[in-house]
């Protein structure tokens, strides 16, 4: 039957340049979306009545959905195509946004925002998948994953960035609107572009559905149990409760999954050392850098007085910095040394970013201490994005790419959200302890308070990277292929 479908594989071949734009532009919409919402936040509130106490659901409800039913989300396009699940993916977000735009009462955002996480979990594994079965050829693959691993690393600023623009001169909306046009784009594209990888229904692998429960299960109890721990402190028995149960049933996961012939997450695809540390490096990488996205925006707002727009307008020099190293350095390089001397020096180099944070004061200025840090940090990501997603799917069957391209998104996804609740909770009880010796009506304390605690927090998240730092280089040994480099060369020139 293959034959039939030699002249669109042969297109599909010769349009991988825009397939990657079709790709990343899908990839762009699903990371922003974990923030773009976060600054319209206080005006979705005020028009839809929503409480003090439920507004956290517009955040949670697609953290949940997303970092729950990824691994789900990865199998299905291994089961039933990857080309198909993408677009069935991008078409539902539209849906999705289209739902959450149009709100009238808080439970229809909250339902809207979870669709979207649903949406999003199939169309992220399937989106790496893609990529990673699209370029084959080591030279083309350190390109498009430079590409990749600067639009990973950028789209949460960009997000932030988007958010405040849409907010403040049009509507809070249009933060779910704005997606509309571009999942429909792209999924046109995809339909032109992307090669075909339809499997028929015969030759379908049956879906494991006690490892579906069993997995789904446990990352939805960590991402809610890390979720309501901001709110309730990390010692509340619902936290506890949820973090046990999370960890019981990835346990048992474990042993169904030995067991099954036809597992939802193949055991050799976490077992090997290289796509482990790389999910360590990644997970351990985004707990860092988005409790500084936390800070960041609340120091230049709540304490600077910058407006939406210009705190996100500052996370710019990051995004530069992000794009600069995994295009311009890591993409250079990943052919041409181990993956380890770009991932370690990396994460050193974003441990170096928070140091440089943590004498922050209230009084501090942007130019000389948040400039150098967001550039340090911007550097380092993009050297850690870049090889650790190549590596997510470096070596895998074609017909297990998925389950391996949730694997790294998963670790993203329960990395940022424990990050942000570890963090964000650091930073709260620091800042607690500091004001309950002073003064605190006056506001210069409670601005030190809330700075002070944003320093600790800071150095723990330097703890982090440097630990993730160490991980890397006891686990990640791959090295390219002698002659990778040259061969590669030659490979592009014949292509």
């Amino acid at each position: 039957m293959s034959h039939l479908h030699a002249p669109e594989d042969r297109t599909a071949e010769a349009h991988r340049w825009w397939a990657l734009v079709v790709i990343g532009i899908a990839q762009l919409m699903i990371v922003l979306d974990a923030t773009i919402v976060n600054i319209a936040l206080p005006s979705a509130q005020k028009d839809l009545g929503i409480t003090d106490a439920n507004r956290q659901w517009v955040i949670t409800a697609y953290t949940l959905a997303f970092g729950g039913l990824l691994l789900l989300g990865g199998r299905i396009g291994d089961l039933f195509g990857r080309k198909r699940t993408f677009t069935v993916g991008l078409l539902g977000f539209a849906v999705a946004s289209a739902i959450g735009g149009f709100a009238t009462e808080g439970w229809m955002l909250f339902a809207a925002r979870a669709l979207q996480g649903a949406f999003g979990a199939v169309l992220a594994p399937s989106a790496l998948s893609l990529l990673s079965n699209t370029f084959t050829d080591p030279k083309e693959r350190a390109t498009a994953f430079g590409i990749f691993g600067a639009i990973a690393g950028t789209g949460a600023a960009v997000g932030l960035i988007s958010g405040g623009l849409l907010t403040e001169y049009l509507n809070w909306r249009w933060c779910l609107f704005v997606n509309i046009p571009i999942a429909v784009g792209a999924a046109i594209g995809a339909f032109y572009l992307l090669q075909r990888d339809h499997i028929e229904k015969g030759h379908r692998v049956k879906l494991d559905l006690p490892g579906a429960v069993l997995g789904c299960g446990g990352l939805l109890a960590i991402v809610y149990g890390t979720s309501e721990a901001t709110g309730r402190g990390w010692g509340d028995w619902l936290v506890l409760g949820c973090l046990a149960l999370g960890a019981l049933l990835l346990v048992a996961l474990v042993q169904v999954e030995r067991r099954t012939t036809h597992p939802l997450l193949p055991l050799h695809i976490v077992g090997d050392r290289n796509r482990g540390g790389a999910a360590l490096a990644v997970g351990l990488a985004m707990i860092g850098m988005f409790g500084l996205f936390l800070f960041l925006t609340y120091y230049l707002q709540v304490i600077k007085g910058y407006s939406p727009v210009m705190a996100g307008v500052a996370f710019l020099p990051m995004t530069g910095a992000i794009i600069l190293s995994a295009t311009g350095i890591a993409s250079r390089l990943m052919t041409r040394v181990p993956s380890r001397v770009l991932v370690v020096p990396g994460l050193l180099l974003a441990a170096a970013g928070m140091a440089w944070l943590i004498p922050m004061k209230a009084s501090s200025s942007y130019a000389t201490m948040v400039l150098p840090s967001e550039i340090l940090l911007g550097l380092g990501m993009g050297l850690v994005f870049m090889p650790t997603m190549s590596l997510a799917t470096l070596g895998v069957a074609p017909h297990e790419t998925g389950a391996a391209s949730a694997v790294i998104n998963t670790a993203q996804q329960v990395g940022g959200s424990l990050g942000t609740a570890l963090l964000n909770t650091i930073a709260a009880s620091v800042t607690a302890t500091y004001l309950a010796s002073r003064d605190a009506s006056s506001q210069v304390v409670q601005a030190n308070g809330a700075v002070h605690g944003y320093s600790v927090a800071t150095a723990v998240a330097m703890g982090i990277l440097l630990a993730a730092a160490l991980i890397s280089f006891l686990m990640i040994d791959h090295r390219p292929a002698p002659g990778e480099a040259e061969s590669a060369t030659t490979a592009h020139a014949v292509v």
